[in-house]
Formats: structure tokens, C-alpha cells, sequence
């Protein structure tokens, strides 16, 4: 009967369990030196992320060459072909094995590198809080306390939505300070009936047609447009949270023709 592996790093342990975490530590000529090679995967996720040297992945063919910072994500059933570069003295990486909340289905939906392999490498202001948080999952996975597992678990599914808020940030990059001046001078002077783009243009220090293009580009609407839907909100409030008549709301916002401002609150 064959003896069982205990050693998660090394080849036939079973990962029988909700979530396994360690540390390769690949070095040139040592005894974790040769390639993982599971064809057909695992029955779970593995998530690794790369700390020190290269690696390489494979798959049918093809190669990705994982750096620190990178991580890579195999889900259930894709090919584990990985292992230290050739051309590199060591390959460090940590890793968690996992089996999935339900609810973290969205979470796990990776830009692939190839076949079903995912792959994030995290900004570089974000990579030491990565790196840091990714070090407490293994840790506590590794822990022998009563809820070890379930602080790792719990810290995996932050890392997963720090991931999210990552991606995120990078499609909606932090408004630009000047937009975000020019908003708040707009909303201070939701009644002045003198108001023009250029006194706005002005207090920020850009030009009219600059600040247009800004203000488009960052909240998608007109300097003119995103002025009107605050003056409208504000009446709103005004409305539903005070007895000011109609008109007096309506002077408070900027709005002295009542037959063009009732039809809009």
C-alpha cells in the first residue's frame, strides 16, 4: 500500500480539504527542483503568487514567464504544468489551495493568460499591501488555532475583493483635483444667475475649453449639464426636506423662471 504524502510540496498529496497554504521555495538543484505536472488539474483553486526569481507555466505549448508580484489563478480542472525558469538561480512563490464561497463566483472571473489560467499583477501601489495580505493567508492557513481556517478563508476573500477595488480604481482613475475644485465652486454658486464657465475655468486656473474637455472626459457630462443636475437634486432636497415655496426653492438654485423649473422636481 503506498505510504501517504503529508508534505504539500512535494508530489501525491491529496489536498483533501477547503484550503491548504504553503511556500515553494525553488532553488537551482534542490530537492523541490522539478516541474509540477497535473494534466488534469485539481479539483479546486490554486492561487500563487510569485515573491522571488521566475517561473515558468505551461500549457500545451505555450509559456508565461511569472515574476514577483505576479499572480497567476488555476481554476478546478486546468492544466498545473509550472515550475523554477531555466535561466533562473530560484523560484519563491506562495500559494493557496481553495475551495469557493458561492457568492465569490463574480470574484474569480480573471483575465486569462492562456487556456483558463488567470492572471492579475496588482499596481505598484498596491503590490506590498498584496503582498502583505497574501502573507497572512498563508500564515494563518499554516496556523494550528480553532479558526485558523476561518480567518484564512476570511483573509482570501479580502485579498479576492481588494483585487475588485484594484481593477476598479484603474477603470475609474481618481478625479483630477481641478474637476473636483471646479465641482465644488459650481455647487457653491448654484444661484448665481450670473454664472459662465470661464469665472469657474478661472478659479481652477485652467482655460474654458480645458476645463470643458476635463470635466467631459472625468463625469462624462457638460460643465452646463452636471451644473443642472445639482441645481435639480438641491431643489429636490430643498422640496422633500423644508416648506419653502416652490419659488423661493427655485431662487435658492438659481431657477427665477418657475414655468421652466416646476416641470423638472
Amino acid at each position: 500500500m503506498a505510504e501517504t504524502q503529508n508534505d504539500p510540496l512535494l508530489p501525491g498529496y491529496s489536498f483533501n480539504a477547503h484550503l491548504v497554504t504553503g511556500l515553494t521555495p525553488i532553488e537551482a538543484q534542490g530537492y523541490l527542483d522539478f516541474f509540477i505536472d497535473r494534466p488534469l488539474g485539481m479539483k479546486g483553486y490554486i492561487l500563487n503568487l510569485t515573491i522571488r526569481g521566475e517561473g515558468v507555466i505551461n500549457n500545451h505549448g505555450e509559456q508565461f514567464v511569472c515574476r514577483p508580484g505576479d499572480m497567476l489563478l488555476f481554476p478546478p480542472g486546468e492544466i498545473h504544468h509550472y515550475g523554477r525558469h531555466p535561466d533562473a538561480s530560484e523560484w519563491y512563490h506562495q500559494w493557496v489551495y481553495f475551495r469557493p464561497r458561492a457568492y465569490w463566483h463574480e470574484w474569480l472571473n480573471w483575465p486569462t493568460i492562456f487556456a483558463q489560467t488567470g492572471f492579475f499583477r496588482p499596481d505598484e501601489q498596491w503590490q506590498a499591501r498584496f503582498g502583505e495580505l497574501f502573507g497572512q493567508i498563508v500564515d494563518a492557513g499554516q496556523g494550528a488555532g480553532r479558526y485558523s481556517e476561518l480567518l484564512a478563508i476570511n483573509l482570501l476573500e479580502q485579498l479576492l475583493l481588494r483585487r475588485m477595488e484594484a481593477i476598479n480604481e484603474s477603470l475609474h482613475p481618481p478625479l483630477d483635483n481641478r474637476v473636483r475644485d471646479a465641482c465644488q465652486y459650481i455647487s457653491d454658486h448654484l444661484a448665481d444667475s450670473h454664472f459662465d464657465i470661464a469665472s469657474v475655468a478661472q478659479h481652477v486656473c485652467l482655460s474654458p475649453s480645458r476645463l470643458s474637455h476635463l470635466f467631459r472626459q472625468q463625469l462624462g457630462v457638460s460643465v452646463l449639464g452636471w451644473r443642472e443636475d445639482q441645481r435639480i437634486s438641491q431643489a429636490k432636497l430643498l422640496l422633500s426636506t423644508t416648506r419653502m415655496p416652490i419659488a423661493t426653492v427655485g431662487r435658492n438654485v438659481g431657477f427665477e423662471d418657475q414655468l421652466y423649473f416646476f416641470p423638472r422636481v
